[in-house]
């Protein structure tokens, strides 16, 4: 607040943030709200991070775990069930892309070749309601790597413009 004399009219008055101070506050205000807003911006882009960290290394184990072991969809189809490491590569494998999974079959060939020496007699599970929802678990694990990522949307426009050949 100031206090503001009038010559003219022979008084005074108090003028709360008049004139040339009232930019003051408001700039402290602003600059303040940017601060907060930032804070808050920075909060929200980590707590999504870990949200995405959580579910992603979770989530996909999970499903397998519950569709593989819990559903028993392995003894259903005369596969054995699966430990921490199985059920782990088996959530990776399913949800990363092609060439990921070249990598990881080269990785468990190279590293540990006794895998491959396990025999098991696979046949087709029976068409329970069970076993439907432990495929279609895994179906939702696998799904994750088959999403379009649409990075480049000029690129899909372009081939819709007409061509004119003048």
């Amino acid at each position: 607040m100031r206090l503001v004399l009038d010559d003219e009219h022979a008084h005074a008055v108090i003028v709360p943030f008049g004139g040339a101070g009232a930019e003051r506050p408001a700039a402290n205000v602003q600059r303040m709200l940017g601060w907060v807003l930032a804070i808050l911006g920075l909060g929200a882009l980590l707590t999504g991070a870990v949200v995405l960290v959580v579910f992603g290394l979770l989530l996909g184990p999970l499903l397998v775990w519950l569709a593989w072991n819990v559903l028993d969809l392995a003894h259903a189809i005369g596969a054995p069930e699966l430990g921490f490491w199985g059920i782990v590569l088996a959530a990776v494998f399913l949800a990363i892309g092609l060439a990921g999974r070249i990598i990881i079959v080269a990785a468990v060939f190279l590293i540990d070749p006794s895998w491959f020496h396990g025999a098991a007699r696979l046949h087709w599970p029976e068409p329970t309601f069970q076993n439907f929802i432990a495929i279609c678990l895994l179906l939702i694990v696998a799904s994750a790597s088959t999403h379009p990522h649409h990075h480049d949307d000029r690129r899909k426009r372009r081939s819709h413009e007409p061509v004119y050949d003048g």
